[in-house]
């Protein structure tokens, strides 16, 4: 079974999203994303001050295996890709819910809420039905 720490939201499609202190979200891939993805050779971040809408692909994350799109789980305002990945993709593999976050986003009024998000408890059942 993936790691699901309890007190992140996630989405279906396998992005989790962290409340931070200031009210922005740091969003990344879960640890069931990026085992799925194998060893990553390539991230590709966001540019601060972009603005994206909820499902809008934001990321992009390349494995020896695959190229698969980061979907915004809420919509608003980037304010960081993580500059990291770009010298070192693996951190995701190493790392996925701590120094693996991909972006940062101040959400629109009422985003958070509207998302949708689930819960730890709610994800591992998608996990289940999924096999995983």
């Amino acid at each position: 079974m993936s790691n699901v720490p309890q007190e992140l939201r996630y989405t279906k499609s396998h992005e989790w999203v962290r409340t931070l202190p200031d009210g922005t979200v740091e969003i990344g891939i879960t640890d069931h994303a990026q085992h799925a993805l194998g060893d990553l050779v390539f991230v590709e971040v966001p540019e601060a001050g972009r603005t994206v809408q909820p499902g809008e692909a934001c990321a992009v994350v390349e494995s020896v295996k695959a190229a698969s799109d980061v979907y915004a789980p809420l919509g608003g305002e980037i304010t960081a890709g993580n500059p990291e990945l770009a010298a070192a993709p693996e951190t995701v593999n190493a790392d996925a819910y701590g120094k693996g976050w991909l972006l940062r986003l101040r959400p629109a009024p009422g985003a958070l809420a509207a998302a949708g998000l689930l819960s730890a408890a709610d994800y591992e059942k998608v996990l289940t039905a999924e096999g995983g």
